[in-house]
């Protein structure tokens, strides 16, 4: 590879329009911004953005391929507004072997047996918010979701229960939405003053941190530390092997960021699950027949066409650190490098009829690594992915066996921004009704009972 002195670098051409145009753009309407650029300059284009400087989008699986299999230190993910609001003990905040040894610690959980003993927990939190379902009247789904999928991390991660479980689920909301605010829009992090969105940010994070301060003494003060199968017990096991001492700064920042990662992400893909399945009457009605059993090929194909057609995370990016080839190109360093995933996703060379609704294609079959790429990928994709799919799978389970889910012949719902992943603009508007408890499982339906008397 040339020295930094004798290379000329070869960036993708690109819009010469300010950068502080180019970033209104973007948050008002970033994808049929890149859209209309892909048409105009192809697959790589080149342009100045506000906080990013000079940016390099991809849309082409063999480019983001590229990108996602470089070298830890050529292309590093920890420097983004998502890290800076999270704190340095994030994993979106590390590169190179601290993010590698990280992410191994991390990883376990999400996969194999340990993902699946958290069945009993999923199916519980979701019968016992879907209890309060309404027969018969419109309501937007991604809110009972959100509940749904924030138990789950506060009892699957954080271990939380009790009077500690009822704080965090009163606080958190409230903070990862000022969370999503101060990440779109970095002025608003300085404090400016008692009601300033920055100021709050710190009070909240102050009371988030006690909260997670005291669940950690209270793991490390229970005998039965080495039997729980919380991730936080998991996490502080591995501190304490071999005599380490337990940093509860990082494993506050780290707590937050599963949450995060997890939680509106989560909701919003089971929204959208909701959206598209009120929209296409023959996979709802061949969901539903599936449910009545123990198979679950077409729900995993579902859930991989929602993430595909409607993903709710649209790019991932890295920083340049090394001069980086890139198809014909050679980026300098300094340079951002973002690899669209709805332009990939929406593309017919990549996907046949890519804006279709259509299940059916992965039925069997794998998504292609680079062209399906919902969770990034590389060493830095999403280590939750697993867990995820696995979730979503559970709750429209839950839902399908539990309710009928009434279509509708309404246009879609359009997308909408929220600081962080991409929703239904309405909610992943829903009417229910509640089927025969007789037709779901016996351990289904006892809970429904319980939780309904």
């Amino acid at each position: 590879m040339p020295t930094a002195e004798d290379t000329a670098y070869r960036l993708p051409p690109g819009p010469k329009t300010p950068k502080l145009l180019n970033g209104l753009a973007f948050l008002v309407a970033r994808n049929a911004m890149v859209s209309r650029l892909q048409r105009r300059y192809g697959d790589a284009l080149t342009m100045e953005m506000p906080g990013f400087g000079t940016m390099v989008l991809v849309t082409r699986p063999d480019l983001v391929k590229q990108v996602y299999t470089a070298k830890a230190d050529v292309l590093h993910g920890g420097k983004n507004p998502l890290g800076e609001i999270l704190g340095p003990g994030s994993l979106f905040s590390m590169d190179e072997d601290r993010h590698l040894s990280e992410r191994r610690m991390l990883l376990p959980p999400f996969h194999g047996e340990r993902m699946r003993s958290y069945e009993a927990i999923i199916e519980e939190e979701a019968l016992r918010e879907m209890a309060g379902w309404r027969d018969g009247v419109e309501f937007a789904s991604i809110e009972s979701f959100q509940t749904i999928t924030l138990r789950i991390i506060l009892r699957a991660v954080f271990g939380a229960e009790g009077r500690e479980l009822a704080e965090l689920e009163r606080l958190l909301p409230p903070l990862t939405t000022l969370g999503q605010r101060l990440v779109t829009i970095p002025l608003l992090r300085r404090d400016w003053g008692r009601r300033s969105p920055g100021a709050r940010w710190k009070r909240m994070r102050a009371e988030y941190r006690r909260l997670a301060d005291t669940l950690v003494d209270q793991h490390l003060a229970d005998p039965d530390l080495e039997e729980r199968i919380d991730i936080l017990a998991l996490m502080l096991r591995a501190q304490l092997d071999g005599g380490g001492t337990v940093d509860k700064a990082d494993l506050a920042d780290e707590l937050l960021t599963l949450l995060v990662a997890g939680h509106e992400t989560t909701a919003s893909a089971l929204a959208w699950s909701v959206e598209r399945l009120r929209r296409h009457p023959e996979i709802l009605r061949r969901l539903e027949d599936e449910a009545r059993g123990e198979e679950n090929a077409l729900r995993l194909a579902t859930v991989e066409e929602v993430l595909r057609i409607r993903p709710v995370i649209n790019a991932t990016g890295r920083v340049v650190m090394q001069p980086f080839e890139l198809g014909e190109w050679l980026i300098p360093p300094g340079a951002s490098i973002v690899t669209g995933i709805a332009p990939v996703h929406h593309d017919d060379r990549f996907h046949e009829h890519a804006r279709r609704f259509e299940p059916d294609r992965y039925v069997g079959k794998k998504p292609d690594t680079y062209a399906w790429i919902p969770f990034g990928g590389g060493l830095r994709r999403c280590l939750g992915a697993a867990f995820a799919q696995f979730e979503i799978d559970v709750v429209l389970r839950t839902l399908l066996r539990s309710f009928e889910l009434g279509t509708t012949s309404a246009p879609g719902e359009r997308e909408s921004f929220r600081g962080v992943a991409f929703a239904p603009s309405k909610g992943g508007a829903a009417v229910v009704r509640r089927r025969a408890l007789a037709q779901a499982e016996p351990e289904s339906a006892a809970l429904m009972t319980a939780l309904n008397s």
